[in-house]
């Protein structure tokens, strides 16, 4: 907590970074900057945890059992090397619980119908990108999809065409004015309620709000160029305080320092009073107390979410911030429910989509140490479920949100009517970025406009293929390795991700000698007419 009657740092103490931000990625830029020899600032402005959405929260008592409160399960994706290694090169990698199934729940005028199809995909036989052929040799797929997903084949394949041949992210391809509604416009109900479900619980957001270019750079990372892309895990103790409190911990330990409580408001370039340049002054809010302090830095990473990012660099750069490009972002909310029996036997996880108003669920007791434990002892069942809007919907009352929620937890699981404990509705205060990618030249990347700021974060532009915690991760170490570049420091190398299968990366080349033929083509008709005119 920040103290009453002091500010956390004099301004006449110059750190060598600050970053704005405790999350993962400015943990992560923290933790590269304090093992390169420099002592970070981290100002983190929750008053109680670090983490973003991966943060703790408060504790649930029920008939004398505890359970911590997060933001909700994350999946641990098997392509996050990056993240990966840096949790095991400071030993506070989690054991992982690997995902079994997921389940595909649809609701069309009241009829609730399911299947599992996770390992459809993620077990196919078949080569990226066929592997989503196998779909249709799924039986349970087709009790749910119907006959309209033999017709609807032509159209699908026509969308990962447009994902193979394009790669958004490394070529720097924003895709203007065009959304996953756009690609899925046509497509059969059923067929297109699947892959919005997958993009929400990606993206968490609707089809018209879904960048083409983020959905198609979510498909590729995950799925589209490798069968072994779909393969993830979960924590299985405490969700995402299990990652987040030991990594503040080595920020700590290696001469770092995270202080809570404090809200930037703005950034302001000065000269350095020895005259050897420049520095950053952060100017901070306490939360609790209201009272205001500055500190400065030779270099600050703006570490925060979207929003608060976009707030921060309109306020300290005015009309030279304008006309930015800031991907767009959505609210979100959690429901848990414990039940005195458990649910028929099936998947530990999975979607929903059509009518229903959740998004996806979780059964904690398969998932998480603590509900293990519980449900071996009462013989219950625990179930998490997210809403991810639209925001008009997250604008109801918590009661109404939370009836929601069951009637469609019941809708899917009846035999549980009758059998709830408890219920809790939460809603997360780190708003759920939904990527996009903007213009080069106005969406922010790692390097800004301004000599000293550096960006990173799960919104941030870059090259990189990676997503969510990957992308934050690894933008979080290419922040820092520009600190320390800039000190003379060496730089901490970063994993490669693996290459598409063969047949994906073939298929991948064809469709850009294409691409680069036709330029060509139009180039020399455009030259054609000029010398004509």
């Amino acid at each position: 907590m920040l103290p009453d009657d002091q500010p956390v740092m004099p301004p006449s103490d110059t750190h060598p970074a600050i970053i704005i931000g405790g999350g993962i990625s400015g943990l992560t830029a923290a933790l590269h900057l304090a093992e390169g020899g420099l002592h970070p600032l981290v100002l983190e402005a929750d008053p109680r945890f670090c983490g973003g959405r991966l943060a703790g929260g408060e504790d649930v008592e029920l008939d004398g059992w505890h359970f911590r409160m997060e933001h909700g399960v994350h999946g641990i994706w098997a392509p996050y090397r990056n993240f990966h290694a840096m949790l095991a090169r400071h030993d506070i990698r989690p054991v992982i619980v690997p995902a079994q199934e997921e389940l595909w729940a649809y609701q069309q005028d009241l009829e609730t119908r399911s299947a599992p199809v996770g390992n459809a995909i993620r077990r196919s036989w078949l080569p990226a990108p066929l592997h989503y052929a196998n779909l249709l040799l799924n039986r349970g797929f087709w009790h749910v999809a119907g006959f309209e997903a033999y017709l609807a084949q032509l159209l699908v394949w026509d969308g990962l065409t447009m994902a193979l041949a394009v790669d958004p992210l490394a070529e720097g391809q924003p895709l203007e004015g065009l959304s996953l509604k756009d690609m899925v416009r046509y497509w059969p109900p059923r067929v297109r309620a699947l892959f919005i479900g997958l993009a929400r619980n990606g993206l968490a957001g609707r089809p018209e709000d879904i960048p083409l270019s983020g959905f198609i750079a979510f498909l590729r990372f995950y799925t589209l160029m490798r069968r072994d892309s779909w393969e993830f895990g979960y924590i299985p103790a405490d969700g995402g305080t299990n990652v987040i409190e030991p990594l503040a911990a080595a920020v700590k330990a290696l001469g770092g320092a995270v202080q809570l409580g404090c809200q930037v408001q703005r950034l302001e370039r000065l000269a350095d009073p020895d005259g050897t340049g420049e520095l950053w002054k952060v100017h901070w809010q306490a939360a609790e107390s209201g009272k205001n302090g500055a500190c400065l830095a030779r270099h600050v990473i703006l570490a925060a979410d979207v929003c608060h990012a976009a707030e921060l660099v309109q306020a300290s750069f005015g009309p030279a911030a304008a006309g930015l490009y800031w991907p767009p972002s959505s609210k979100t909310a959690v429901a848990r429910f414990w039940f005195d029996a458990p649910p028929r036997p099936g998947p530990e996880a999975g979607i929903f989509s059509g009518e229903f108003v959740l998004d996806n669920f979780f059964w904690l007791h398969r998932i998480q140490d603590q509900y293990r434990r519980w449900q071996r002892a009462t013989g219950g069942s625990a179930l998490e479920v997210h809403l991810y809007g639209p925001p008009e919907l997250l604008e109801v009352e918590d009661a109404v949100l939370l009836a929601y929620a069951r009637r469609d937890v019941l809708s899917l699981y009846p035999e549980l009517k009758g059998h709830e404990r408890h219920a809790i509705f939460q809603r997360n205060n780190t708003p759920h970025t939904i990527f996009g990618v903007g213009p080069a030249e106005r969406h922010l990347g790692v390097q800004t406009p301004w000599p000293g700021l550096f960006c990173c974060g799960d919104w941030v532009n870059d090259p990189s293929p990676a997503f969510f915690l990957e992308r934050a991760c690894a933008t979080g170490i290419k922040a820092a390795n520009a600190v320390l570049a800039a000190a003379g420091k060496p730089a901490f190398a970063l994993l490669d991700y693996l290459p598409p299968e063969p047949l994906a990366a073939r298929i991948e080349s064809i469709f850009r000698w294409g691409r680069g033929r036709l330029r060509r083509q139009r180039a020399r008709r455009r030259q054609g007419r000029q010398q004509a005119g």
